[in-house]
């Protein structure tokens, strides 16, 4: 089984070539927390987890709902993270996450997609993302050969500044940066509801056609990267930036 997290699509464009390949089943766990649903697998086939980098670690709703679910089948457990550039130091805390809940640590496979974090990154124009969505699209046929036969995946190496970023810098980076007070919304707004459907804590309520922020945002950046008319900004930052939302869907491998 795949379970997949997606913000802007790239989790799941990559979790889509995955399952293509493999012949898995894809679960999106954007539902399941949107709904407060408990994840259970008892699925023969290994576990396959593809989500983003959030401060380079795995998004900690999605560990968080990782740690809580319930395994009776399969107990390999593979990791798929996209990002912007580099997932840091993660494999650490995702193998020392399936020692605490008895799964066995398949290793972490990282596939550069085009950036999304508008709120901090300058992200790429249609032209730049496509190329790098061709790019991913190959990572990700390795990690299904991989995947397919059996295999852990590699090792991935780590320096001194990765351990820093996935540690201290991750951890200041949740606890302090990651607020939902910058984000607005202009007068071009259309009410769509788009962006309170789309946000998978349901931290977006409508009033009066206009969307409004509860406090509750983990930034996975699909508000303001899925308005159709580009009417959500996140203060200054995200000013003048295209917006990166992907539905393209992988070709048959």
């Amino acid at each position: 089984m795949i379970y997949y997290f997606s913000g802007t699509g790239n989790s799941q464009y990559a979790a889509r070539v995955i399952a293509d390949v493999c012949g898995y089943d894809l679960c999106s766990l954007n539902d399941m927390i949107k709904h407060g649903e408990k994840l259970s697998d008892d699925s023969e086939t290994p576990l396959i987890f593809v989500a983003p980098t959030h401060g380079w670690q795995i998004p900690p709703v999605v560990q968080n709902l990782i740690r809580n679910a319930s395994y009776n089948g399969n107990k390999k457990a593979y990791f798929v993270m996209t990002c912007g550039s580099e997932v840091g130091n993660a494999e650490r805390y995702l193998r020392q996450l399936c020692t605490d809940i008895g799964l066995v640590f398949m290793g972490l496979f990282e596939i550069v997609m085009p950036e999304n974090y508008i709120a901090m990154f300058p992200v790429p124009d249609e032209d730049e993302a496509g190329q790098i969505v061709s790019a991913a699209y190959e990572k990700a046929l390795k990690a299904a050969s991989i995947i397919s036969r059996g295999e852990a995946f590699p090792h991935l190496e780590v320096s001194v500044i990765d351990k820093l970023k996935s540690g201290a810098i991750s951890n200041f980076f949740h606890k302090h940066l990651v607020r939902d007070k910058a984000f607005f919304v202009k007068d071009t707004c259309i009410s769509c509801f788009k962006c309170a459907a789309l946000c998978p804590l349901n931290n977006i309520k409508m009033q009066d056609g206009k969307p409004v922020w509860g406090g509750d945002c983990m930034h996975c950046m699909a508000c303001i990267s899925a308005c159709p008319v580009q009417a959500i900004e996140y203060g200054k930052k995200s000013a003048g930036k295209p917006r990166y939302y992907l539905t393209e869907i992988p070709p048959k491998s």
